[in-house]
């Protein structure tokens, strides 16, 4: 199996899928509630986590997932998934739509949506800082835009672990291809919550009403108080937001 992965719980299977700029470890408090009821599956994608990135790798992380429920003979699944971990769920879902039995989708970047002026804003920022080799001020960059006025400091410092340790990872690996699958919203017929956060950038925002409008069978959730990664800046209420929204 290419990706590490951690499977604990009995009963029905949920797969937790991490944000770009987090792993596994952004699921610690769900894996804990689920556990009791549920069969938890979490992964670290390629390039995150416990799962390395080999230099000039082709892959794709929407096949490593489906291969992974092959591999833990998991026919079909329930599945919460964050920022590019949604849309990689998303492409995954749209390649095999029956593997997923509903989709629980946190801010996910959206196909076809014209980047905004404060995602380019960031996107430059980040490249000026990772090509002066400043790891340290690109990962204070993606802590202080990616979590949300409510995100306490024991969520800054979780984050900022996680995204230092990805980018030490994909800075060594140099260029790679992950081939990303084009996504058909029209063919996704299991039941999707999706959530966005008010305070996260436009980019996000838009993508969320978009997504919201081609999902057959969707239930879009703006949350007033949320940045870009609810579950990390209100951990308690992001415990009930992954059950509730899985039943």
């Amino acid at each position: 199996m290419t990706i590490h992965h951690q499977v604990v719980g009995d009963g029905p299977a949920v797969l937790l899928v991490h944000a770009g700029i987090a792993d596994s470890r952004m699921w610690a408090r769900q894996v804990a509630d689920l556990r009791v009821d549920h069969q938890v599956i979490t992964a670290d994608l390629r390039g995150y986590g416990e799962t390395p990135l080999a230099p000039d790798a082709q892959y794709s992380d929407a096949d490593d997932l489906l291969e992974l429920l092959d591999v833990l003979r998991v026919e079909r699944a329930a599945v919460a998934a964050a920022s590019y971990g949604a849309n990689v769920v998303l492409q995954a879902a749209t390649r095999q739509p029956n593997r997923f039995s509903r989709l629980v989708l946190l801010a996910p970047p959206v196909d076809g949506v014209e980047p905004t002026e404060d995602i380019r804003a960031f996107w430059a920022e980040e490249n000026r800082l990772l090509e002066a080799g400043d790891v340290d001020g690109a990962t204070a960059l993606n802590v202080e835009t990616w979590l949300g006025p409510e995100a306490d400091d024991e969520a800054r410092v979780l984050l900022l672990a996680m995204q230092r340790h990805a980018f030490e990872i994909q800075l060594a690996a140099g260029d790679v291809e992950s081939e990303e699958y084009p996504i058909d919203p029209a063919v996704i017929t299991a039941p999707v919550k999706l959530f966005s956060g008010a305070h996260d950038l436009q980019f996000f925002t838009v993508g969320a009403v978009a997504l919201a409008k081609a999902l057959p069978n969707v239930e879009h959730v703006e949350l007033p108080w949320a940045g870009h990664l609810p579950t990390l800046e209100r951990p308690d209420e992001g415990v009930a937001l992954i059950r509730n929204a899985l039943t």
